[in-house]
């Protein structure tokens, strides 16, 4: 599996195969998220074929796609969604999982999360998120 643990409920990962889905349930992820908008890329699995393979195994499918153009409130509002209502641990997945682990630290400080321990937890799972901690610290109240 690829993915990169970012805090204990919460990894991101380079994008997946639907032949990938069985061996993230067996690792115990409850909810799978795909960040990637189909057609990004020449080859790249379809989502639609990702989540029948996600809901075969029986996972919860999230499907919050992240643009070039960037995030929208809506998109942390999702996010912040599936974090909340998650009966386990989040497996999330774009091109290379930064843009999963950017959502996901935007979800967490407009939830009131610090922007410090988020960047920190993004940098230990090898992702930089230090072009966001602007707007970290804004949706925290911290900024």
């Amino acid at each position: 599996m690829t993915g990169r643990k970012i805090d204990s409920n919460f990894t991101a990962s380079p994008q997946i195969t639907p032949e990938q889905v069985a061996d993230i349930k067996a690792a115990g992820f409850t909810t799978l998220v795909c960040n990637r908008p189909d057609g990004e890329e020449e080859g790249q699995p379809r989502s639609a074929d990702v989540r029948a393979a996600a809901q075969e195994a029986g996972l919860h499918w999230e499907f919050i796609p992240v643009t070039a153009a960037g995030f929208s409130g809506n998109q942390v509002e999702a996010m912040v969604d599936t974090l909340k209502t998650s009966d386990g641990p989040v497996f999330a997945y774009c091109r290379s999982g930064t843009r999963s682990t950017n959502l996901w630290a935007l979800a967490r400080a407009s939830e009131g999360d610090d922007p410090e321990t988020l960047t920190a937890a993004a940098a230990n799972g090898g992702y930089d998120i230090s072009a966001i901690r602007p707007l970290l610290d804004t949706l925290s109240g911290k900024g």
